[in-house]
């Protein structure tokens, strides 16, 4: 009973294995009413068709089951299994009513056989071998011999050496065309395997990367209270606040600490959910040109060359996550293109599409392969190439997605893609 029960709980390839299975059968239900038509009209040989064709009907209503079946997110093997013993107790039918275990045809058993080792492993291969022995035995004993005209009686021989080599050819070729296929499947189930794991890892490193800045953050924000408590002591102090150039010193040294904080304020909100606690609904044309205006004071010695082409305005969140990927991908394009880099705006049918360009030496063939990979970069530093993955990681996980392109005038193009449906507020809170 153990045995049984670890034989059914083998997962079979999934649906396309079962959709080979389906087209074998619509081949054999053709073949065997060729066959058929071949023996009784060609050869005149008196078949009783009423059983024969009633076995090809059976078929058919197990074939339009299967399609049914087929739709679903798994196939259990137990029901493959199912499939392949009715596939059995069919051949047995027609093979008892065409002669038994002398039909040349008898050898199609073989083809179940493999059916069952390759959808459903060894110990499936082995009970198939049993059922089919046991029918190929009892055809030897029970069965109904053909009523061969004289003329054929006379060139028996000849007639079971052309059926055999047409079983062969069949055999052959059915063998052939369904273990590609099946071999295709599991290389495609093994390509998919191998995505997930690589997209685990990814995501098991976004986290920990999470964790280590949220850590960071927490840390920082108490020196930095303490700094900004400091420096408003120090502006209270008389003698520095009646030198001007202390006071503007303090100014600006308190301005750079509010910055700071509200830094480490964003990487502890970008370190939790996708999109913010407290979230604020601003508008598409806004949002661009806020970032592109603050990324401009930030850079002012850089050409930023932005175009604003989005047209019909849209409410939407203003997601802090998405902000902070966008200026990676500035600063990035910063970092090969000091002088100039291009930023244009600009929807696509239902998505808002975000053009990153820059005059630098482009992205090397290795790097266009393994774009948004981690520790891919062209800085040559220990950890580059983090912030490409974190975008690329961050646009899939909004529902959109990241690539990079090399212009034809020189330099390179990051393009985001996000749909405008997880930007607007309904669809941030599905």
């Amino acid at each position: 009973m153990a045995m049984m029960t670890s034989f059914f709980s083998v997962k079979s390839t999934g649906r396309k294995n079962l959709l080979q299975l389906i087209r074998l059968r619509w081949i054999a239900v053709a073949g065997q009413l060729l066959a058929i038509a071949v023996v009784y009209a060609g050869l005149h040989v008196n078949l009783p068709l009423t059983p024969m064709l009633a076995a090809i009907a059976f078929l058919i209503l197990l074939n339009l089951l299967g399609h049914g079946l087929r739709r679903l997110p798994s196939v259990p093997a137990a029901e493959i299994f199912l499939f392949l013993l009715f596939d059995i107790a069919a051949l047995t039918w027609q093979f008892y009513f065409s002669g038994g275990a002398s039909n040349p045809f008898v050898w199609l058993y073989l083809l179940q056989i493999a059916l069952g080792c390759v959808l459903l492993g060894v110990r499936a291969a082995w009970a198939l071998v049993i059922v089919t022995s046991l029918c190929f035995a009892g055809l030897a004993v029970f069965f109904q011999p053909l009523a061969l005209p004289p003329a054929l009686s006379e060139r028996w021989f000849s007639l079971y050496l052309l059926g055999s080599l047409v079983c062969f050819v069949l055999l052959a070729g059915l063998l052939a065309w369904f273990v590609s296929r099946v071999v295709y499947n599991l290389r495609d189930l093994d390509a998919s395997v191998a995505a997930l794991r690589q997209r685990a890892a990814e995501e098991d490193l976004i986290v920990r990367m999470g964790l280590l800045a949220s850590g960071a953050a927490h840390e920082l924000g108490t020196p930095l209270s303490s700094l900004s408590v400091i420096l408003g002591d120090w502006k209270r102090v008389p003698a520095l606040a009646a030198d001007p150039d202390r006071a503007q010193e303090i100014t600006e040294m308190q301005a750079e600490v509010q910055r700071c904080k509200s830094i480490v304020t964003g990487i502890l909100l970008a370190a939790g959910e996708a999109r913010g606690e407290n979230p604020a609904v601003t508008s598409l044309n806004a949002l661009v040109d806020r970032l592109a205006a603050y990324w401009r004071e930030l850079h002012p010695q850089t050409e930023l060359a932005y175009n604003n082409g989005i047209g019909a305005d849209a409410s939407i969140i203003s997601d802090p996550v998405l902000e902070k990927v966008i200026f990676n991908v500035l600063d990035n394009a910063f970092d090969v293109s000091p002088a100039w880099v291009g930023f244009t705006a600009h929807q696509r049918e239902d998505a808002l599409v975000l053009q990153v360009t820059d005059a630098g030496p482009g992205f090397s063939p290795e790097m266009l392969e393994n774009f948004g990979k981690p520790y891919f970069s062209s800085k040559g530093r220990p950890g580059g190439g983090l912030g490409l993955f974190l975008v690329v990681n961050v646009m899939r996980k909004l529902g959109g997605t990241a690539e990079a392109v090399n212009r034809p005038e020189g330099g390179a193009c990051v393009i985001l893609t996000l749909p405008l449906s997880m930007l607007s507020p309904e669809g941030g809170r599905k």
